[in-house]
């Protein structure tokens, strides 16, 4: 069983900056392939960044390249998102994804394990 739980998310100025978290649990984390999503209302789903299990590679937006990091910790099983320069297009809620070992891919079809999803909110 894998479960995710993202955390972190909250109401920022534009300008600002947050950092998610997404907690995971299963024995095999440092195997994992790990993405961010996010969907804002109205809007399908939407890649946001993605790293290999070794952090070695990493994938990003372009719509948040420059701005955003993401990041592992597989100690700690956890996966982060740094966000900075935060805009208000940013706002959506923020989920986390697992897929087994491979590339870094924004289908989220790839990923079959998720969380429950972080709100972010950016106040213009």
């Amino acid at each position: 069983q894998v479960q995710l739980v993202e955390s972190g998310g909250g109401l920022v100025q534009a300008g600002g900056s947050l950092r998610l978290s997404c907690a995971a649990s299963g024995r095999t984390f440092s195997t994992w392939t790990m993405g961010w999503f996010r969907q804002a209302p109205g809007k399908e789903r939407e890649f946001v960044a993605g790293i290999t299990w070794s952090g070695g590679r990493t994938g990003y937006a372009d719509s948040v390249k420059g701005r955003f990091t993401i990041s592992r910790d597989n100690a700690k099983n956890t996966v982060y998102l740094q966000m900075n320069s935060l805009k208000f297009e940013d706002t959506a809620v923020y989920y986390c994804a697992a897929r087994a070992i491979g590339a870094v891919v924004a289908g989220e079809r790839s990923y079959p394990y998720w969380g429950q999803g972080t709100q972010v909110t950016v106040s213009s």
